[in-house]
């Protein structure tokens, strides 16, 4: 199982390469606009893409496959880890049965039920990327789209992955995984949540505390 940080901020990125707890990196237009501050959005990616030795997805705009298309060819020569999001409409496939053979990599993102991952999978696509939190607001249990997914994938598209996007806590990242995720977008407020726990302080400060008690006392020569 792999975490993608769900971010364009090239600090949080920074962070988490120096971990070591990442495996690539998510963006969409929502996050690279909100990391511009001014910048060129092709600068921008290309900044993104040459820090991240891993996958970098980035989504296009347009809403038609030509513009897909080029706008995915532009994309694609930014870097060789490059991978396209394409949404989950009629002309994004249709984009994507143009860009597979081309060696594009895509990820369909968007995804809401099982039929639309299954048909993201038979267009070529790398991964999928269900949206669990958007369906968990909405009243239905996101994670369980994942193991539908996985269900499908298991019988009928085994070179397809799911990468799990739209995660709201280390709970729900942890159920996603259970169900069968590839991989999974995290942004980094949760990642960072995911390194601590209470009982993990209160543990180390005991451990502390009694090892400086410990060096406090006389020693006493026999």
């Amino acid at each position: 199982m792999r975490l993608f940080l769900d971010t364009a901020q090239l600090d949080e990125i920074r962070w988490a390469l120096n971990t070591g707890l990442i495996d690539g990196v998510t963006t969409n237009p929502s996050l690279i606009a909100q990391a511009l501050d001014g910048a060129d959005p092709t600068e921008h990616v290309t900044a993104i893409a040459r820090l991240v030795p891993g996958p970098v997805t980035v989504e296009v705009i347009s809403t038609d496959a030509d513009g897909m298309y080029r706008e995915a060819k532009d994309l694609a020569r930014i870097g060789d880890n490059i991978v396209i999001e394409i949404p989950m409409i009629e002309e994004g496939l249709i984009a994507t049965r143009r860009l597979v053979p081309d060696g594009a990599r895509v990820n369909v993102t968007l995804v809401f039920t099982p039929a639309q991952a299954l048909l993201a999978a038979k267009a070529g696509a790398a991964y999928v990327s269900p949206f669990i939190g958007r369906l968990d607001d909405s009243g239905v249990d996101g994670a369980e789209l994942v193991s539908d997914i996985r269900g499908i994938f298991d019988r009928f598209a085994p070179e397809c992955e799911i990468l799990a996007s739209s995660i709201r806590s280390p709970r729900r990242l942890i159920d996603v995984v259970k169900l069968g995720a590839d991989a999974v977008a995290v942004p980094p407020a949760v990642l960072r949540a995911m390194l601590v726990h209470p009982l993990t302080d209160l543990g180390l400060d005991r451990f502390l505390r009694d090892w400086s008690a410990r060096l406090a006392k006389p020693r006493v020569d026999g």
